[in-house]
């Protein structure tokens, strides 16, 4: 065992104030009602300890321990033992002192350990679906429905009509239908599920055809053969990585073909001299041989986003029209809605996936249905979906609107950064994000910070500059996240919207030196 402590540092240990002195202090009770006793004895329990062996170790070395020195000192200094002759109300005062301290590290400690691990944060990246984010923000009316759903008991498997259990597929299956043109579809919980599902249905065992330029790796690591071979399928690849000829596919098709996949290159394009086989050519293919065509839209659009000045992007109603058996795709890319993958085609082949045991281990919830159904619907107003859908509103948002946001915003930063750092209001490239139009950018503007000369003789000599402003811009209570090229970090404010300023600039002060 080791020699108790004596001196100095037996003295500063014993006015750390006592457990129930601190618990029943007036002061305390509001950290009590909020964080409950258990919880606020324990983290109180871990700083006096905290704080004990900082004084102990303190006193040992004749001098002050870092931070958590600090704050013992901070707790104790003004418990500092009374000559002889001081007065009971001097000692008295010295320990309300002490207590008052550590209750506001305690508030602290505790507010630090119960701040939520997701946060809201501000996307100034450019990336507007951008998938470490979470990709597509939800319209008013999906979250309004979501909140319902959270609040009350739904009928997510009860038919209404007839008081018997029903399907949840039901509830936004007839708008797949009306939306895409298919016979039938279902709901799975990303896209990758509804490939890996579509495959273990239908291929298990049997080969799926595959031209190697569409053999796509996506965020993640998720690669096309890996969930061929997960789904139990055996991949048979086809032509070479920039050219597939229609013969490629035909040359393959053998006695044990289950499928002939066609994989959307959302995240890469291959130019030059190339050569891919459509929908068009591959079907009656396919149909004479009575092989099902797949396609992996990944994206997937419900419309074609021309009309509202983008790129053109294939829709799920034209890959469907075209001949495609089966297609599935994300609803939280261009969609703009929830995460989720979903299956839309053929009713015969939809049924057999919904068979499938592992349809059950897929399936969404409640609140995924009630986010979908929503933003589906706004699809019924094509005319209203760049007001309505967040998603469209942002790709659409028109330069001169970031621009006139950076002319406002531009002087405001400069003055919290000071003298360090130089901010200019720069024009600038999003793009759409999630493998959604990868060569595609969308002309933005923003706020371009550079560090100034002295700066940049400091991040030479080892210092970095940016990436301690990226540091900071994360640390701020909604964190902002920007990112760093070509020796600036860029703020593209196009996703920045007009009710969202006053919280942005409200926080930029914490960012003065």
């Amino acid at each position: 065992m080791s020699a108790p402590a004596t001196g100095k540092a037996a003295a500063r240990m014993v006015r750390l104030p006592a457990v129930h002195r601190v618990l029943g202090d007036a002061a305390c009770q509001p950290l009590l009602a909020r964080y409950g006793r258990e919880q606020t004895t324990a983290a109180l329990r871990a700083l006096l300890a905290e704080l004990r062996a900082c004084s102990l170790g303190a006193s040992d070395a004749g001098t002050g321990a870092g931070a958590v020195g600090a704050a013992a000192d901070a707790a104790v200094a003004d418990a500092a033992a009374p000559d002889a002759d001081a007065d009971a109300a001097s000692a008295a005062d010295a320990a309300a002192s002490a207590t008052a301290s550590v209750i506001a590290q305690l508030a602290g400690r505790l507010e630090r350990s119960n701040r939520p691990a997701l946060l809201p944060v501000f996307n100034l990246s450019g990336t507007v679906l951008h998938t470490n984010l979470g990709r597509a923000l939800l319209p008013d009316s999906a979250v309004q429905a979501v909140a319902e759903a959270l609040r009350w008991p739904v009928n997510l498997e009860w038919d209404l009509d007839t008081g018997k259990r029903g399907d949840r597929d039901n509830l936004v299956e007839e708008l797949l239908r009306e939306l895409t043109g298919a016979e039938a579809a279902t709901v799975v919980n990303n896209n990758a599920a509804a490939v890996l599902l579509m495959l273990n249905t239908f291929a298990t065992g049997r080969e799926v055809i595959v031209s190697r330029g569409e053999l796509v790796e996506i965020g993640g690591a998720f690669r096309i053969p890996d969930i061929m071979a997960r789904a139990g399928a055996t991949l048979r690849e086809v032509g070479s990585t920039n050219r597939t000829h229609l013969a490629d596919y035909g040359d393959a098709i053998a006695a044990d073909t289950a499928l002939l996949m066609k994989v959307h290159c959302s995240n890469y394009a291959i130019t030059g001299y190339t050569k891919a086989v459509g929908l068009p050519e591959l079907v009656p293919l396919a149909r004479s041989h009575k092989v099902p065509v797949a396609v992996d839209l990944g994206s997937g659009t419900l419309v074609d986003l021309e009309q509202y000045g983008l790129p053109h992007e294939t829709t799920v109603r034209e890959t469907i029209a075209a001949g495609a058996d089966l297609v599935t795709f994300s609803g939280d890319k261009l969609l703009g809605g929830p995460q989720c993958g979903i299956i839309a085609g053929r009713a015969d082949l939809v049924a057999a996936i919904k068979r499938n045991p592992l349809k059950r281990a897929l399936r969404v919830g409640k609140l995924t249905l009630a986010a979908l159904e929503p933003v589906l619907a706004l699809y019924r107003a094509p005319d209203l979906l760049p007001e309505r859908l967040t998603t469209l509103r942002l790709l659409t948002r028109p330069p001169a609107a970031m621009r006139a946001l950076a002319q406002v915003l531009e002087p405001q930063l400069q003055r919290a950064l000071g003298e360090a750092y130089t901010v200019t209001s720069e024009p600038m490239l999003s793009q759409i994000g999630s493998g959604a139009l990868p060569v595609n950018q969308l002309p933005s503007h923003g706020l371009a910070v550079r560090p100034v000369r002295a700066s940049r003789a400091s991040a030479k000599a080892g210092g970095d500059p940016l990436g301690t402003l990226e540091r900071r811009l994360r640390a701020l209570p909604r964190p902002v996240v920007g990112r760093i090229a070509d020796d600036m970090l860029w703020l593209d404010l196009r996703c920045l919207e007009d009710e969202q300023l006053d919280l942005f600039v409200h926080q930029l002060p914490l960012l003065s030196p």
